[in-house]
């Protein structure tokens, strides 16, 4: 089997060595048997290199690592032109910082031409290479929503995800046959024995509704040993391929027995020394477009404030008050009381409209990441009337509130706005999928991710 992360590791070490190899060949072809000596030199190395690190941060910025957005062989050509044409940007102005590393004239041109060609061609092998690899077969036991649901969104990304649903078991004989999505139920639980040899299955996914009582485990028991197929929990395989944790049917003793949910002493010093060092270089950085941005509020609407206060539900469940610029009108819930924000909401100002949509109205978030209110990265505090709200009709909602509440967060850069109780039952998922692995390293991943969303402006209403 090919598992994703393996696909996923091929992708990036082949498309590597093909931009690598690109930049070596156009040196060579521009600066003939000198080339070889110019490469060799102290500096020739940290010149290829940059170039393909560049090229690779401008391939994924524009989605090309992300095989779902990828529609046809012409969206890929148009989306290698954009990330080249980042690519020139980008190396033009590191040349400009450090001239040092400026390779010979004619050698990028040369390099992107046959960057595009390679990639071209390595996607087209990468993508023949995933379709001949046997992918890992699943059988799933039970017909519930959750297991549907799976179901669907495996289904629909299975190339990317090298997965295979062989179909359903029901406990009812008579809906032997019946379709599901594609396939349908293939058998009964009695049968499972019988349809791991028959669709060569390499793991039985069980939800914890079927698993009481009714699977026969001295044969399942067998067929875990004579054959080596593996039984997991509807929830693991979710969380494994979904980057999110199912809610429906989820029980609190999978949650107390699983792996995760560790926040060590270590590990919230070491967040926040990173929240700490983020915040005030992004105060810093972020001061002129800060003060720009008061001075354009101000100028649109002199009678109100620049700032927006709003008290906000954090760590533990205590209250605190966040920091925005402000994007609404003053009176905006003078007749309504909190609501929710909508697409095209007539409340929001048009410099606020812009703001939302660069995200310059949270900068002034950091100061409450100085403060300890917040995190740079963790779930996005809620207003308290919404909580009382959300937590009476979504499970485990007040899991969210263990760790400090986040600028940005997995559920941001995963899902679009939430505007409802469904978008905040879908954004929960994300949030106890970060809550379970909380890391640094996983809080590095989501900050790249927001940048990325921010570029592409996604997202906000």
């Amino acid at each position: 089997m090919f598992s994703r992360t393996w696909r996923s590791l091929l992708l990036i070490a082949g498309e590597t060595l093909l931009l690598a190899a690109a930049v070596v060949i156009s040196c060579v072809v521009i600066g003939g048997s000198y080339a070889w000596e110019l490469l060799l030199h102290d500096t020739g190395l940290p010149r290829v290199l940059l170039i393909v690190l560049v090229c690779q941060l401008s391939l994924h910025y524009v989605d090309l690592y992300d095989l779902r957005t990828i529609e046809n062989r012409r969206d890929l050509a148009v989306r290698l032109l954009r990330a080249i044409g980042a690519t020139s940007l980008l190396l033009g102005i590191a040349y400009w910082l450090f001239p040092l590393l400026v390779v010979e004239r004619g050698v990028f041109l040369l390099s992107a031409c046959l960057a595009i060609v390679l990639v071209m061609l390595w996607r087209s092998a990468f993508a023949w290479i995933s379709s001949h690899v046997r992918h890992e077969r699943l059988l799933l036991v039970g017909t519930s929503p959750g297991a549907v649901v799976l179901a669907r969104e495996l289904f629909d990304r299975r190339q990317e995800l090298g997965v295979d649903i062989v179909g359903f078991v029901d406990p009812d004989p008579a809906r032997v046959g019946a379709p599901v999505i594609n396939p349908g139920v293939v058998g009964t639980i009695d049968d499972i024995p019988g349809l791991t040899d028959r669709f060569r299955v390499d793991r039985v996914v069980v939800s914890l509704s079927e698993e009481r009582g009714t699977l026969p485990m001295d044969q399942l028991l067998d067929v875990r040993l004579r054959s080596g197929v593996l039984f997991d929990h509807l929830a693991s395989v979710y969380e494994e391929y979904t980057g999110k944790i199912a809610l429906e049917n989820l029980r609190p003793s999978w949650l107390v027995f699983s792996t995760g949910f560790r926040t060590t002493r270590a590990l919230l010093l070491a967040k926040r020394a990173f929240d700490l060092v983020a915040a005030v270089a992004g105060l810093i950085l972020a001061a002129p477009l800060l003060l720009l941005s008061a001075i354009v509020v101000k100028l649109e609407s002199p009678r109100d404030p620049v700032l927006y206060h709003q008290e906000r539900v954090g760590l533990n469940g205590r209250t605190f008050t966040i920091h925005k610029l402000r994007t609404m009108r003053s009176d905006a819930e003078a007749g309504t009381g909190p609501v929710w924000s909508r697409a095209n909401d007539t409340r929001v100002t048009a410099t606020g409209r812009f703001m939302r949509k660069t995200r310059l109205d949270e900068i002034p978030q950091l100061w409450n990441v100085l403060r300890g209110d917040m995190s740079l990265v963790g779930p996005r505090p809620e207003r308290p009337a919404f909580v009382e709200q959300l937590t009476r009709q979504i499970p485990f909602y007040g899991t969210r509130h263990v760790v400090k509440p986040g600028v940005t967060g997995w559920a941001q850069v995963r899902y679009s706005y939430g505007a409802s109780v469904e978008d905040a039952m879908q954004k929960m998922q994300y949030d106890l999928y970060y809550v379970k692995h909380l890391s640094l390293r996983f809080d590095v991943l989501i900050v790249l991710e927001t940048i990325k969303t921010v570029l592409l402006r996604r997202g906000a209403r």
